[in-house]
């Protein structure tokens, strides 16, 4: 028996998951996939929003001001990168400047500090690769730039050292009500068994899948809209091509395209909005990729889109009532929904995991522990050494002198910290979020057959079972001859 089961271990269920490790809870989290940040949380624009773009008296309104207030103390606890590098929503020629203005008094009445409206000369100062026809922009300086796996992961591994379990490869199959709270069911895809957990809370932070959770056990049914986003990544050697996050004009469909330097060091492009109905489709389409192309021409000119590296999708959970859904459910008792995260998603995902397990502290009347760690500590990262620091390092560990991804310069020493580490890295993409090896020029063309044999013999795991991500992921299928061992 568990006191609290969590579904989703993306932004906001291991957000949760770490803010509920604070009491004396027997807590464990569900996740389908093999990893923790596998769906939406591995797939956005990797903003922190300052918040004042939702209509106030929402909740994202209140919990991406929060989040965003939150972000400081939360990066500095968990190592991760994050940057207030500032926003600009730009207005065109074309296009009404009074946009601008309602969306700084919305932004002031969110409570968003320092908001200001810019003319041109003030921006083309601050950004000079803006499109000729930008006239004026709204200046957020309090947005920022966040790695979505790092604060993930930092969450998450945070959780798991306070003492949450994690059944990954696990989907939920069934759910029921019981007297003393919820069956759960579940289905382990690594190992092929059946298993019923018990439990007397669940929250439900199951993304696009938050609908189908809920519906199962509640009346007051939630639906929920997968809208594909679609990005293209660019090289390093452009990664300053602009230092703001530069937004569009809203619309109803969401924010539009957007150019931002990441806090790896390089430009991102996109997304699109399209509503889907396959919740699993995350493919790139030749029209996503031109509208971006074509849409990004009118806030920022010649976006250097030869240096193109990659393209993805991401799938956002669009709820109808257009806002989050964070609490207990009316008609059931002790299941609770953080359903509809999209974006602002991340940005409030710090202030979501305080709102809910202050709702669980109190349905359980739980004891905060007196132990309890908030410090994670990443991956090392032998940049950010000096010189004599690295040569002391490489020489107590020589793992750190092997270098494994070239593009990205990742060295042995990091990828087995990646795998050693809490919920460690079990395959490519894992070892990928964590370190960045194969996040480079080659897109993991060279390193991946290294990581292959680092995972096999540090895990350990038979090689043909290693994956892209998980079960059914797959590289090698089987053997085109036997070798027989020299004597």
């Amino acid at each position: 028996m568990f006191d609290v089961v969590i579904i989703g271990a993306g932004v906001t269920g291991s957000a949760i998951a770490r803010e509920v490790s604070r009491y004396k809870l027997n807590t464990c989290v569900i996740e389908k996939e093999e990893d923790v940040c596998n769906e939406t949380s591995k797939a956005n624009s990797a903003i922190i929003h300052a918040g004042f773009d939702a209509v106030p008296g929402t909740m994202k309104a209140k919990l991406n001001v929060m989040g965003n207030a939150m972000m400081d103390r939360i990066a500095e606890e968990l190592d991760i990168p994050f940057k207030r590098n500032g926003s600009l929503v730009v207005c065109t020629k074309e296009q009404d400047p009074e946009g601008l203005q309602v969306l700084m008094e919305r932004g002031k009445k969110n409570g968003v500090p320092g908001l200001q409206i810019l003319d041109r000369e003030a921006l083309i100062e601050k950004e000079p690769n803006l499109a000729d026809d930008v006239t004026c922009a709204l200046w957020a300086p309090t947005g920022g730039i966040v790695c979505p796996f790092h604060m993930t992961m930092g969450y998450a591994e945070n959780a798991y050292e306070n003492g949450v379990r994690f059944f990954l490869n696990t989907k939920v199959e069934k759910l029921e009500k019981t007297g003393e709270g919820f069956r759960v069911q579940v289905h382990h895809a690594d190992t092929g068994v059946d298993e019923t957990i018990e439990t007397k809370l669940i929250i439900n932070a199951a993304g696009v899948y938050a609908d189908e959770i809920n519906n199962q056990l509640s009346d007051r049914k939630l639906h929920i809209t997968a809208r594909k986003g679609e990005y293209m990544l660019l090289d390093k050697t452009v990664g300053d091509y602009v230092k703001s996050t530069i937004f569009q004009l809203p619309s109803k469909m969401g924010k539009g395209v957007l150019v931002t330097p990441t806090v790896h060091g390089n430009l991102l492009v996109g997304p699109t909005a399209v509503n889907v109905e396959d919740k699993g489709a995350v493919n790139t389409t030749m029209d996503g990729l031109d509208q971006i192309a074509r849409v990004s021409s009118h806030s920022v000119k010649n976006v250097p889109l030869r240096q193109v590296i990659t393209s993805f999708a991401g799938l956002r959970a669009h709820e109808d009532g257009d806002d989050f859904v964070i609490g207990e459910s009316a008609d059931v008792k002790g299941l609770i929904n953080a359903a509809g995260i999209e974006s602002p998603g991340l940005s409030s995902a710090p202030a979501i995991g305080v709102t809910v397990a202050e709702l669980v502290r109190d349905l359980l009347n739980a004891e905060e522990k007196s132990d309890f760690n908030p410090v994670r500590y990443g991956i090392l990262d032998p940049d950010t050494l000096s010189l004599e620091e690295r040569n002391q390092l490489i020489k107590e560990n020589p793992a750190y002198g092997n270098i494994i991804c070239r593009c990205e310069m990742i060295t042995e020493g990091e990828i087995l910290d990646a795998i050693h580490r809490p919920l460690g890295a079990r395959s490519l993409d894992g070892v990928k979020r964590r370190t960045r090896a194969g996040m480079g020029r080659c897109q993991s063309g060279f390193c991946s057959p290294k990581v292959m044999e680092i995972l096999e013999r540090e895990v350990p795991m038979p090689v043909d079972k290693i994956g892209k991500n998980g079960v059914g992921s797959e590289f090698i299928v089987g053997e085109n001859k036997e070798l027989e061992e020299v004597k």
